[in-house]
């Protein structure tokens, strides 16, 4: 590949990928460190969509935490009633079970109980049966997917950078 089509993609995807920090018509990046304590946060009614509702009738709550400068993630608390009810992933999600207990039942008929402490990660896109037995309280830090030309072009860079780190994660 000539160096001119290099360049042409690393600046097409650096412009995908950079953050817009307008907020309130401000040019003002939001804090870089963002504290908090589950009990100063303030819960609000996040109610279930009601055709989503199998049994009972779970109430929810939910407290954004923070969300990132490109609006592309985001984490808050969320609370919820005993009830069963399916629930739609539009985004990647990864929730930490604070409080309580919750039977997840995922598409392919898979049933897993997160208590306090349990991971659980949700891909966009999919949906998951929830039965709440008593109360569940979770973290939720949610990701909206990167569109295919845009990972198909992230791919791209690393494989012409010869990275095969594997996960991108790092210390």
């Amino acid at each position: 590949m000539n160096m001119a089509i290099k360049l042409l993609l690393g600046a097409a995807m650096a412009m995908a990928a950079r953050p817009s920090f307008k907020e309130s018509g401000s040019e003002s990046a939001p804090s870089a460190f963002v504290p908090g304590t589950i009990e100063d946060m303030t819960m609000k009614p996040a109610p279930i969509e009601p055709s989503w509702v199998i049994e009972g009738n779970p109430e929810a709550r939910l407290s954004e935490h923070s969300k990132s400068a490109d609006d592309a993630s985001a984490t808050a608390v969320w609370d919820c009633t005993a009830g069963t009810f399916r629930w739609y992933f539009g985004w990647d999600e990864t929730v930490v079970i604070l409080e309580g207990e919750v039977h997840v039942t995922a598409e392919d008929g898979h049933t897993r109980t997160l208590s306090a402490g349990d991971l659980g990660y949700f891909r966009a896109g999919t949906w998951a049966t929830w039965k709440v037995d008593n109360y569940v309280r979770k973290v939720a830090f949610v990701r909206r997917p990167f569109p295919n030309l845009m990972v198909a072009a992230m791919k791209l860079k690393k494989l012409l950078r010869g990275d095969n780190s594997g996960s991108g994660l790092a210390a």
